[in-house]
């Protein structure tokens, strides 16, 4: 017959053993855990947004879209061009067609990563790749053209509407006009009130 005094030990070491176990895996699983995707609510006078960005495929076009975010800087913007069946623009403009002082332009990360898919954001530029700053745009439809490698570099995409594509499209079908020089400017402004990045407190 087995003396169950004698089991007690091996009982506990078997114990302090998986203990042990778990204390040396946890970490390491948590370590492992991918970081959530930074997230951004757009209250525009057509109703809210928001996006989720890619900063794991565009890490410097997320960040330079985040520290226009969180200085405030789309709060009173418009969108500026709007081409129904294309895209909306905005980030560059006051309510009066005034152009925002800007930071400094930054590298074009457009890749075949992540396409010009309807409802996605990517950043506006000039025909220079490397020039974009502060405006970006939001694909109403599939524009397949913009994608790196079909007519040239490409538009960089850093992220996607996952909540409110309903108002992007109200936006896409406002009535346009020209003002002051410029094509495709809304009658009626459609003006960013509001641009924060989303945390746990909000």
């Amino acid at each position: 017959m087995t003396n169950p005094v004698k089991l007690v030990p091996i009982v506990m070491s078997v114990l302090f053993a998986f203990v042990a176990t778990l204390l040396t895996t946890s970490p390491a699983v948590a370590q492992n855990e991918e970081p959530a995707l930074p997230e951004v609510r757009f209250v525009t006078t057509e109703g809210s947004f928001v996006l989720q960005l890619r900063p794991d495929v565009a890490p410097k076009t997320v960040e330079n879209f985040l520290a226009y975010v969180n200085s405030g800087f789309y709060d009173g913007t418009i969108f500026h061009r709007v081409i129904p069946g294309f895209m909306v623009q905005a980030g560059g403009f006051d309510e009066n067609l005034g152009r925002k002082q800007t930071r400094a332009p930054i590298v074009n990360e457009a890749t075949s990563t992540l396409p010009n898919l309807r409802g996605t954001i990517a950043m506006a530029r000039t025909n220079a790749p490397d020039s974009a700053t502060s405006q970006f745009f939001i694909n109403v439809a599939n524009n397949d053209f913009l994608n790196a490698g079909v007519r040239g570099p490409g538009y960089a995409v850093f992220g996607k509407v996952t909540d409110g594509m309903g108002v992007i499209d109200r936006i896409a079908g406002v009535q346009t006009g020209y003002h002051r020089g410029m094509a495709d400017v809304p009658v009626s402004p459609v003006i960013i009130e509001s641009a924060e990045e989303i945390t746990k407190d909000n």
